[in-house]
């Protein structure tokens, strides 16, 4: 068994970026390594302070970046380019940069879609502010910091009602925020404050894999990252999971995409199977079926990795005449893989060799190659088949 470190987002009262970082900062990340690696960053004339504070009786860590009077009075706004040139000059890792920037990206590409106008033209305000930097990228470094495998996060509280921004009064949650959340589940529990913000849902939506309950996992430790609401009905506060999601070392997750065909030219599915492969598919097969009405049909399945799943799905809407599909995930369990070139009277073979828990398993020749020696020697593909075979059995012994 090995163990996968995972980290669990409680938004019971929304997700902000100093909600993140004092969370983080809570649960354990030492705060001057996050002001260490800031520092790395061009920023002048501001101050990151932590300090522990109550909300309904439950202590947490709330964050505040102070910035000097001067420059907040002389701030102006920064575009996406200016915000990625001042990371991408910085001396962070690479991994932090990255990150940063993506959620930086999300977030502009929101504020330019709404405001009508281009990534590279969009302004920020809010965002732009050195204290919505460093929220950010300090939540990128503190997630670095504790080397998380898996982030999962509960349904997000939004919040209702009006809040003013640069822009004048607009609804709750903001049209950046909203945009941000979609394909995320996230309700509101009618309170009457700006909860979830774009950045903690730009956040959010990055490293969040999946969205529902705690997961099973063996906890280690929590933490709770305060906002900046006194609210009556709900602590205003960010509750972090940390902990380890165990897992036979061979074990992966794959998605099972299924589609019951009856209509199609069945000369079709060499060409449909051979473009799910090319697009990333771990293997398609074809299952005959009974459908309603007793016709005969074609059960098509395509095992899929979570990156892969939009391209696969693609083609099968594009290239059959289903009109859906389903979906679903499974554990998959695989034996360790090895590639082995081996030597043969007739030529070289590439074998695989399995094995599981230390101990082989299985041996095969691959067919292809076995086809073209075959071929080229004018001998039968048994025989070179069964010689490759023979040698690499030995080979292992």
């Amino acid at each position: 068994m090995s163990g996968k470190r995972a980290i669990y987002f409680d938004c019971f009262s929304g997700i902000s970026g100093d909600m993140i970082l004092g969370s983080l900062v809570d649960l354990g990340v030492d705060v001057k390594l996050i002001r260490k690696e800031l520092k790395k960053i061009n920023l002048k004339g501001y101050k990151l302070t932590s300090h522990q504070v109550k909300r309904n009786g439950i202590t947490g860590t709330k964050i505040n970046v102070v910035v000097d009077p001067s420059i907040e009075k002389t701030r102006q706004a920064r575009s996406f380019i200016d915000i990625k040139k001042l990371i991408v000059e910085s001396s962070l890792s690479k991994n932090i940069k990255t990150d940063s920037i993506e959620i930086f990206r999300r977030i502009g590409t929101v504020e330019a879609d709404i405001h009508g106008t281009s990534l590279e033209k969009i302004h920020f305000h809010e965002i732009g502010a050195i204290d919505s930097i460093i929220d950010i990228v300090g939540g990128v470094i503190g997630m670095s910091l504790l080397n998380i495998d898996l982030v999962f996060s509960s349904p997000l509280n939004t919040g209702e009602g009006l809040i003013n921004c640069e822009h004048g009064v607009i609804p709750i949650p903001a049209p950046a925020t909203l945009k941000l959340l979609e394909g995320i589940p996230c309700y509101s529990s009618g309170t009457k404050k700006e909860l979830t913000t774009p950045t903690g849902a730009a956040f959010i939506g990055y490293f969040g894999s999946e969205f529902g309950s705690l997961p099973k996992m063996n906890i280690m430790k929590s933490g709770y990252g305060a906002g900046s609401h006194e609210i009556k009905e709900v602590p205003n506060l960010l509750r972090v999971v940390l902990g380890e999601i165990m897992t036979p070392s061979n074990i992966s997750i794959i998605k099972v995409i299924e589609t019951n065909i009856d209509d199609m030219n069945p000369e079709f599915y060499d060409h449909i199977m051979s473009q799910l492969l090319v697009a990333g598919a771990a293997d398609v097969f074809l299952t005959a079926v009974n459908m309603k009405k007793n016709r005969p049909g074609t059960l098509l399945t395509t095992l899929v990795s979570n990156d892969k799943f939009d391209c696969v799905v693609k083609i099968i809407l594009e290239e059959t005449s289903t009109f859906g599909i389903r979906h679903y995930d499974v554990d998959r369990i695989e034996l360790k893989r090895e590639n082995k070139l081996i030597k043969t009277s007739f030529g070289k073979v590439r074998v695989k060799v399995g094995s599981f828990a230390g101990s082989r398993l299985t041996v095969s020749p691959e067919y292809e190659d076995c086809k073209k020696l075959a071929l080229d020697k004018g001998v039968t593909i048994k025989s070179v088949y069964e010689e490759a075979l023979l040698i690499a059995k030995q080979m292992e012994e």
